[in-house]
């Protein structure tokens, strides 16, 4: 149960992340990009991109290979929900000095939410999974791999119009950091009988 309410808990923070991102008006993470240049593209709702992005992308784990958990299947459902919610409850806002601490919350959570959830141990999200998938079927590092997918979405999403800036660079300087200093405070280590049963 510990583990179902951290997922949960994860994935609501980490919509709430995207829409204080949003909010700051700064730069958006890689995917992100995407999902707004996406939503402006369609006309659907940023958190509703985010939802279909992701079903999409698990639909790509077929031929890599992955097997989703319910905390994959969770991800693809409440991360854009919640986003949207957040975007509503969000006004748009103004002066710089306030951007500038909504892009600032928006990372830091972030990097907690995702430690959150992944340390939950109830499955990758769809785009975690896209990685490793890769990793697979390449053998590139899961660095280079990551690098090449987040490069890739993202100029698609700056051509069809999200907002990429400084705090795109910021996330992408501080994500990784933060989510390790994080996931060793949420990480739910296996029951040490799981981990010391004899095998069969």
């Amino acid at each position: 149960m510990r583990r179902f309410i951290q997922l949960q808990l994860g994935l609501l923070l980490y919509g709430a992340s995207l829409a204080l991102m949003v909010r700051a008006d700064l730069g958006l993470n890689p995917w992100s990009v995407l999902h707004q240049g996406l939503s402006q593209l369609t006309g659907l709702s940023l958190g509703m991109v985010v939802n279909l992005v992701g079903a999409l992308v698990l639909l790509i784990w077929i031929p890599l290979r992955q097997k989703p958990g319910v905390g994959t299947l969770c991800n693809v459902l409440v991360i854009g929900t919640a986003a949207d919610v957040a975007l509503l409850a969000l006004p748009p806002i103004e002066g710089l000095a306030l951007r500038i601490v909504f892009l600032t919350a928006a990372i830091v959570l972030n990097g907690a939410a995702t430690a959150a959830y992944i340390g939950a141990g109830l499955g990758p999200g769809p785009r975690d999974g896209l990685t490793t998938g890769l990793v697979q079927i390449s053998g590139w590092r899961i660095g280079w791999a990551r690098t090449a997918i987040e490069v890739a979405v993202l100029a698609i999403g700056w051509m069809l119009g999200g907002v990429a800036g400084v705090g795109t660079v910021l996330y992408a300087l501080a994500n990784g950091p933060l989510v390790q200093w994080f996931m060793a405070r949420f990480e739910i280590a296996p029951k040490p009988e799981a981990a010391t049963a004899p095998s069969a």
